[in-house]
This record gives structure tokens, sequence and C-alpha cells, in this order.
């Protein structure tokens, strides 16, 4: 090769590439990445301080949920349709399709007294459905909401014999007409995400607690459970609250009460 061949090398006082600048351009590159119209899986703009409405997780916060079984009414499902309709879920759910709420009845054994209430992902500080995964798609974020990463799940549902709540569905469709803030896919496992898009955006409240409040029920309190001075932990020290099966030592985030 002669001289003039050689290609130029870079003054002695330039910066060398650094890893950092290298994998800030591969992010941009996957941020394309689109399972439907108009629904980006990967957002680039997560690097601003955690907390900050559109940022993602804020290690400070446990959010988490109180629902008052005295106040919720057998056979309505306000909280479930209003989930449906937040995350585009089939309003008139089949034995296959995705249910993130459920209403369930449970009965008392000794006094035959009977209660209806609502069961979702319980958003464990030590989820069992995190510890079988073997993608790591199933995750917990540092405000304590479980969440399952759609890139990297392999459908496996693992995580469905997991829980011991039932709180996961499979995707057997294809799916249309979905929310561009709730990706979802065929053959991915998914549960309810305490309305994560919203959090992200900046809201206080979950669609579920929204649609009860509206309802006249109040039967649904969302917050922040590491806030002293947040509705939520003010009633969780008030009354007696209760963890389903608490035996299992999985610190919930959701919490009961009038069971």
């Amino acid at each position: 090769m002669n001289e003039t061949d050689r290609p130029a090398s870079p003054p002695a006082d330039a910066p060398a590439p650094s890893r950092r600048g290298f994998l800030g351009v591969a992010a941009a590159g996957i941020a394309g990445v689109m399972l439907a119209p108009g629904i980006q899986l990967i957002e680039v703009a997560r690097a601003a301080a955690p907390g900050t409405p559109g940022t993602g997780a804020n290690p400070k916060v446990r959010w988490g949920m109180l629902i008052d079984t005295t106040k919720c009414a057998s056979g309505c499902t306000d909280c479930v349709d209003a989930c449906n309709t937040e995350n585009g879920l089939d309003p008139r759910p089949t034995p296959t399709s995705s249910q993130w709420i459920r209403k369930v009845e449970i009965k008392e054994i000794r006094t035959g007294r009977t209660q209806s209430l609502p069961v979702m992902c319980q958003h464990c500080a030590h989820p069992p459905c995190v510890d079988v995964c073997p993608t790591g798609a199933s995750f917990k974020r540092a405000d304590g909401i479980v969440l399952v990463d759609r890139h990297t799940c392999i459908g496996c549902r693992y995580c469905m014999m997991a829980c011991p709540y039932k709180a996961r569905s499979f995707v057997h469709e294809p799916l249309t007409n979905q929310k561009p803030d709730v990706p979802r896919g065929k053959g991915c496992v998914e549960s309810c995400t305490l309305c994560v898009h919203r959090i992200d955006a900046g809201g206080t409240t979950t669609a579920c607690a929204e649609a009860c409040a509206k309802a006249g029920h109040g039967a649904i309190l969302f917050g922040d459970l590491n806030d002293p001075d947040s509705e939520i932990s003010k009633r969780v020290r008030e009354v007696t609250t209760k963890q389903l099966r608490a035996d299992l030592r999985l610190d919930l985030g959701v919490r009961y009460q009038g069971i």
C-alpha cells in the first residue's frame, strides 16, 4: 500500500470513541422496532432522572393498591370493564382471551359469609414469576411494578404456572386495533401493569381505581406505599389489611381490607 493509500490517522489529541456513545447509537437504531403501526416498543428517551414524568421508575416509590372488599359489590364489573377498555382487551373475555382483572367470590366456611373482590397481579416484592423466567422477560421495576418484556418473552408460560394468583394470561391470537400506549403481541404472557403507561406519563391513578371512584364505590385506592403521607399509607396504618396467601411471604403491593 502506498503512503497516499493509507487511511488518515486521527489527531493525537482526538478523543477516543466511547462505548457509551456507541451503545447510544445502537439504541437509537433499535428505537424504530415496531409491533404494529403506531406502536413503538422501545423508547430511547429514558435517560433523565427517575421520577420525572416519562422517564421511568423511581426507586423511592412502591406503587400499590388497597381494595376495600366491604365496598366491592357482587356482580359489579366496573373495574374489569375499565381495565379492558384502557388496555385494549376483549370486552367479552373468552376462555382463551386475556383478562388482567377478574372478580372472584369467596366464602367463609365457618360463617357462610360471601364476598366479592377483584384479583389481579399482586406486584410482589419477591415475585415468583421473575424467579422462574428463563429469559428475564418477567421483571420488577424499581418502583415495585412487575412487568413482562415482550421483546424477550418466549411464551414458555413458566411464570403463569409459578403465579399463586393465576394473574397472568397468554395471548393466543394475533391482535389488531391495539392501544399505542399498551403494546401487546401474540405468543406473549401479560398481566396487570398498574397502568404503568399512566404512571410514567405523570398520572396518579389506575383505570380500575378511577372507574370505581366514578361509580361511587371507592373500593380501590391506588398510591405510594412508601410515602407515609399518602392516603394509601395512612389507610394501611389505620385499618386491618391482609395479603392474599400471606403465608408465601411475597410482600404484595396489593392489600385487601375486610377479608
